[in-house]
């Protein structure tokens, strides 16, 4: 916590609570209070207030009549749509950064796969999710279409919070897969990159799946 007020726009007092969602810090069901999180990121209530609805438009957040904001509880079905979505949308992103992306984009791609591995060697699970949400919109950037980005960039978001509680099962080999989309992208071969996401997003949906059904 801070006791002095930090400058801190609207959009990074958003990003950042919807990482603490993601990570668990603010659990499903806490409930949000503008004096709570103003006093944890040591920013005004002004800030805050603004924050609360971007998180409820996203669907992180749940106003509830006479009782205040909560953090939202992502349901069995809602998890489907997530990832049955995203098996759609983000081989036809991959496709097209095969033939779109700049060095610059397939650079920043291979650096945060050399941070994940290492993460991951080092045992720092809880960057991995932010690490990954990156990698995913950097991938959507480098697809040149501004649609695709704002799709996937939101898409991320919430498939960091349906993959959280997965990622020391799945966390090295999904990073190795990275390295092999970056690959593809390398290639710049498009049908290669869409068939190396689709099956990274493959592996990921069934280890999810199979955790679901064993909890």
């Amino acid at each position: 916590m801070s006791s002095t007020v930090r400058r801190m726009t609207p959009q990074q007092l958003c990003r950042a609570v919807r990482d603490d969602i993601i990570s668990g810090v603010h659990a499903p069901g806490d409930r949000l209070t503008e004096e709570a999180l103003a006093e944890r990121y040591g920013v005004s209530r002004v800030p805050v207030r603004e924050a609360l609805r971007t998180l409820e438009a996203e669907g992180f957040a749940q106003s509830r009549p006479y009782a205040g904001v909560f953090v939202a509880e992502l349901t069995e079905p809602e998890a489907a749509d997530l990832l049955e979505i995203r098996a759609r949308i983000e081989p036809l992103c991959a496709a097209r950064a095969a033939v779109r992306r700049t060095p610059e984009q397939l650079g920043r791609l291979k650096e945060l796969t050399a941070l994940g591995q290492d993460a991951v060697r080092g045992g720092r699970l809880e960057e991995l999710a932010r690490l990954n949400s990156r990698f995913h919109e950097v991938l959507a950037e480098a697809s040149g279409s501004t649609l695709l980005r704002q799709l996937i960039t939101q898409l991320s978001w919430k498939i960091a919070w349906v993959y959280a509680v997965e990622l020391p099962r799945r966390a090295g080999d999904s990073w190795d897969e990275h390295e092999q989309i970056c690959a593809a992208l390398e290639a710049g071969d498009p049908d290669d990159a869409a068939r190396v996401v689709a099956e990274h997003i493959a592996h990921a949906a069934s280890a999810y799946r199979l955790r679901h059904a064993q909890g």
